[in-house]
């Protein structure tokens, strides 16, 4: 399957490339790692933020934070954060490239970027940051087991995406719309809205 996403992504990389901003400072920015498991079905490394934090606490994300004034591009973002969040060096993760840009409903900017890591890559969770850290492979989201469909506003516009469960993890809101649209652009997934499950709107 791998192999099958890096031809995709080739064919996109630069078109994708000159759309992340690029400025001296990136406030209100922020970077996310998509990182898959280089495996004949690769698992995607998520993490479950601590119960104990101000914001997001207990929602399930992507490796990930805000811009700082002392990185010099969105893609060290991402990897500075993924290290500090789940131990994984920089020099570990193999980049393909930037993602589709997406604004959240509290107006910050991410930019997802694909990685590659080995499958037996060693993860430590930040006890400061997280409760946990999981895998899922792309063959369960691929499958599209939802629970049901979140409808949500950003810019005047619904937006509506899957929420999944994974064993004991919801997995949902940002983090399900960055997957939605990696398998939908990247792999061709049929991923569509279904009228079979639960609508929730959450503003």
């Amino acid at each position: 399957m791998l192999d099958k996403i890096e031809r995709k992504f080739s064919r996109l990389r630069e078109q994708l490339e000159s759309r992340v901003p690029h400025k001296p400072d990136l406030t209100g920015h922020a970077a996310v790692l998509l990182a898959l498991t280089d495996e004949a079905d690769p698992e995607v490394i998520l993490t479950l933020r601590s119960a104990n934090l101000s914001t997001h606490s207990g929602e399930v994300s992507l490796p990930g934070g805000r811009w700082e004034p002392g990185d010099s591009s969105l893609q060290q973002t991402a990897l500075r954060e993924t290290q500090e969040e789940v131990g994984i060096p920089p020099e570990a993760v193999r980049v393909l490239g930037p993602l589709w840009s997406r604004t959240t409903r509290w107006n910050v900017h991410v930019t997802p970027w694909l990685g590659v890591v080995a499958p037996d890559i060693q993860l430590t969770p930040n006890p400061g940051e997280l409760d946990a850290i999981f895998r899922v492979p792309l063959s369960f989201f691929l499958d599209d087991p939802r629970i049901r469909t979140d409808r949500i506003t950003i810019d005047e516009h619904a937006i509506y995406l899957p929420a999944y469960q994974f064993q004991e993890y919801e997995i949902w809101g940002f983090t399900a719309g960055v997957l939605t649209e990696f398998l939908v652009k990247i792999l061709d997934a049929e991923i569509a809205h279904r009228g079979d499950v639960p609508l929730r709107a959450l503003n």
